[in-house]
């Protein structure tokens, strides 16, 4: 009889140790950076689709700052040419390479929607003005969708720090923290515009 009670006792003090130990929550954690991770993704290429449809517009209205296209074009190649899958998450140079590379793409189409502000006919060609409009809504998607995955990390870097699940993952999970989405450094700067 003793015995009997015994193990149930250990059972229920088992299962209880096992639904607080946060195996589950830190899967989940991971899992929304991930999606989040895969969001942020599907922004940057909606912009890597646009840029050549926006050069292609400018250059057909108008034959302006070669060399500012110049630059559009190689650093979207650049910002395409550098992938990061979710594994690599947790390596910060790569990280880093990666948003240097959509830094530099975010630095050039600055610098071509300053130059078409000097060139009042390419403003009144409505293909480039809905372009520029898409462009600008995506600049916007591409932030939140940072901040949505950098709040995703947040909140997965510490559900593997907090006690009791910080056990379960260097027992179990072996989880390392994800890399935050950080801005380039030139981002800091403030642009200069000349006329």
């Amino acid at each position: 009889m003793k015995n009997s009670i015994a193990r149930l006792l250990t059972c229920i003090l088992f299962i209880a140790a096992l639904s607080g130990c946060g195996y589950n929550g830190i899967q989940q954690n991971e899992e929304t950076v991930n999606r989040t991770w895969g969001d942020l993704e599907s922004q940057l290429q909606r912009r890597a689709d646009l840029v050549p449809n926006l050069v292609a517009t400018v250059k057909g209205a108008a034959n302006f700052e070669k060399e500012t296209l110049t630059a559009v074009v190689e650093a979207r190649a650049k910002a395409t040419s550098i992938q990061l899958t979710p594994q690599m998450l947790s390596d910060p140079s790569a990280m880093a390479k990666f948003s240097t590379a959509q830094g530099n793409l975010s630095s050039t189409l600055s610098r071509l929607l300053v130059s078409v502000e000097r060139y009042p006919e390419l403003k009144a060609t409505q293909n480039f003005r809905d372009l520029q409009n898409q462009l600008e809504g995506t600049e916007n998607r591409i932030s939140v969708s940072r901040q949505r995955y950098n709040g995703a990390v947040e909140t997965f870097n510490f559900s593997i720090r907090r006690f009791p699940n910080s056990l379960t993952n260097s027992l179990l999970l072996q989880l390392k923290p994800k890399a935050y989405f950080k801005a380039d450094a030139a981002a800091k700067a403030l642009p200069v515009v000349k006329f």
